[in-house]
């Protein structure tokens, strides 16, 4: 048989045991709970806003007065006032204005206007013209004498451009019954003659 007080001993060294075990696993856990062997951690700084974008412009309708950076079409503006009832709006750059006037009253003229702009060779040249002698496109397209002539159109009306007997080159439609009126360019401005042309508006048969 085993001694009585032989067990109680080996009970004592198994409790101390059990109780050594858990106040270390106590330990460990304490220790990993409060961050002891951990990397520090380092604060990142809170980004800073990103800055509002300005408000966009409001479209505008006005013309050349309006504030710089406005954006949208700007009006056509008369740039030269040929006869009572039709002006140019379109030129190229650099033309100013070297001649012009009323034409006096002949037979099958009854009124009318002429401009000349620019010197030399580069120049622009137009007519208007009222009277019997733009009744119609027949009588009037035979008006201004050309050679090589083609037909054309100038804003949807018949028209015939050719070179002018003088030089350069020119282009004549009937506006309306009772008016008609011709184009002559310089020869360094022939590529701009129908353009030129196509910009004349009137207040009537437009």
């Amino acid at each position: 048989m085993i001694p009585e007080g032989h067990e109680l001993g080996q009970g004592a060294r198994a409790a101390l045991a059990a109780m050594a075990l858990g106040v270390t696993a106590l330990i460990i856990y304490g220790l990993f709970s409060s961050g002891f062997g951990r990397p520090p951690h380092l604060a990142l700084p809170t980004p800073r806003p990103a800055p509002a974008l300005p408000p966009e412009p409001a479209p505008t309708s006005e013309g050349p007065g309006a504030a710089a950076g406005a954006v949208g079409p700007r009006p056509i503006r008369p740039l030269t006032v040929i006869s009572a009832d039709l002006w140019l709006t379109h030129l190229p750059q650099g033309l100013e204005r070297s001649g012009g006037g009323v034409l006096s009253r002949r037979p099958g003229v009854e009124g009318g206007a002429w401009a000349r702009f620019g010197e030399a060779g580069r120049f622009v040249e137009v007519q208007v013209e009222h009277g019997t002698v733009a009744a119609d496109w027949d009588r009037y397209r035979k008006r201004v004498t050309m050679s090589a002539a083609r037909p054309v159109t100038v804003r949807g009306k018949p028209a015939l451009a050719g070179r002018h007997p003088a030089g350069g080159r020119v282009i004549v439609w009937l506006e309306r019954p009772g008016t008609g009126a011709w184009v002559r360019v310089g020869d360094p401005l022939s590529d701009d003659l129908v353009a030129i042309a196509a910009s004349i508006r009137a207040r009537v048969g437009d």
